[in-house]
């Protein structure tokens, strides 16, 4: 690290933190330059294999260089990587969306999750004609003011005031509302008093690794064709990732709007968002100059190159067995863990559904942003730090693993082993 010429000090110079994305939040002699990925594994310019379990934020849920994402790839880039319109591989890609995601009658491309949320929430508000997007505390989705806003809640708040974690997003105090999750008494409260102004519901179906306990998405859903609110699901996680038609297939509720992204790309940057023809309708452009238009437009949306890799990805989860072997190493990995933790007389839990698991250093039920975050913080952020310098890379300021369908039983117990030595290090 003193050297200035090394990888990890020029980072240090050219990014905030040294980090070029974003929230790692690395000490910075932790600080490590990748250099290639395969399967389920990284390494790094010095050298070090890590066994990779943040896989992207989830998005390389093939694996790194899958041999049939690359394949796409390469047999596309010689014919163009973006004309900024409609091409064989979105259309063919759209159409393959709209067979398996019942939400999606229409859809448009863009190039992230976050835009994809955002575009929901935007034609929420055109096509009911009201401000309000209410949201529960600690998901996310996104980048948008949404997505950040009670992402970190401190609990000090009263619900449904939001609580601004992110400073320069002052417009969020005035757009969104907050509810608990997993309280649906607390949430049909909150829709009574502001029925008249709320456009929408945003909700990850499993919001980060907490799932939703019985009935609760029915009874959101049935809410909302009460009181005439539109429900979004973001599908950004959940979607191909829990089935390969995502939550919606998965838990059999079907909302207004979807936004995915992700798992989606195979490892490519791509976002996605669909709807009832009703409400997408509003994105054409003949609108304009009208009260009933919503401007969309995204330069990288539906690129060749992206949707070229998105539908190889998919024809990856096709393959059979693919779901069934991602739930049981999911359940593996959540048994083996508890295991770990109990064996040295640890007071936590594990938490998640299929390929994802998160540590919760609590005894007491989780089931919402407020429960979880009774867990001791502190002794997370060691074990997730302890867990990176012993070769597993991931976020130690998340708080997801995520299982790629490169990972196998191996890798599987090559982490717990790791996860062992981890706990030994931070309960010592």
């Amino acid at each position: 690290m003193n050297n200035p010429s090394s990888p990890s000090s020029r980072a240090l110079e050219a990014f905030p933190a040294g980090i070029a994305n974003g929230e790692y939040g690395l000490p910075p002699e932790d600080i490590v330059v990748m250099e290639k990925g395969q399967g389920c594994r990284l390494w790094s310019v010095e050298g070090d294999e890590y066994l990779d379990m943040s896989m992207g934020w989830g998005s390389v849920l093939v694996g790194h260089a899958n041999p049939d994402v690359v394949a796409a790839v390469q047999a596309q880039a010689p014919n163009g990587s973006n004309f900024a319109y409609l091409n064989t591989n979105s259309l063919a890609l759209a159409e393959e969306i709209r067979r398996i995601s019942p939400a999606s009658e229409q859809l448009r491309f863009c190039a992230s999750g976050t835009e994809a949320t955002m575009y929901c929430q935007r034609l929420a508000r055109a096509f009911t004609g009201r401000e309000k997007i209410l949201k529960f505390e600690g998901a996310y989705h996104g980048a948008n003011e949404a997505g950040v806003t009670s992402l970190f809640a401190s609990g000090k708040v009263d619900f449904p005031t939001p609580e601004l974690t992110s400073a320069g997003t002052p417009a969020a105090a005035r757009q969104l509302l907050v509810a608990p999750y997993n309280d649906i008494d607390a949430l049909r409260s909150i829709v009574v008093d502001y029925k008249d102004e709320m456009a929408a519901i945003l909700m990850e179906p499993l919001q980060r690794c907490t799932p939703p306990r019985e009935g609760y998405l029915e009874a959101v859903r049935k809410l909302c064709d009460e009181f005439g609110i539109l429900l979004i699901f973001d599908e950004v996680v959940t979607g191909f990732r829990l089935a390969y038609g995502g939550a919606q297939e998965y838990y059999g509720v079907i909302p207004d709007m979807v936004a995915y992204g992700k798992a989606l790309g195979g490892g490519y940057p791509i976002g996605a968002f669909g709807g009832r023809r009703d409400i997408m309708d509003m994105v054409i452009e003949h609108r304009i100059g009208g009260d009933d238009y919503v401007w969309m437009a995204s330069t990288l949306g539906g690129n060749p190159i992206s949707t070229a890799a998105a539908n190889a990805a998919l024809g990856v989860f096709r393959q059979e067995g693919t779901y069934t072997r991602l739930h049981a190493m999911g359940a593996d990995l959540r048994d083996k863990m508890a295991k770990a933790l109990s064996d040295r007389n640890i007071t936590g839990q594990i938490i998640g559904d299929g390929p994802l698991a998160q540590v919760v250093f609590s005894g007491d039920p989780v089931f919402d942003h407020r429960s979880t975050s009774k867990g001791d913080s502190v002794k997370g952020r060691a074990m997730m730090l302890a867990l990176f310098r012993n070769k597993v890379f991931l976020n130690p300021m998340g708080t997801k693993l995520y299982i790629s369908v490169a990972h196998d039983t191996a890798a599987i117990d090559d982490l717990i082993e790791r996860f062992g030595a981890a706990l030994d290090m931070v309960h010592a």
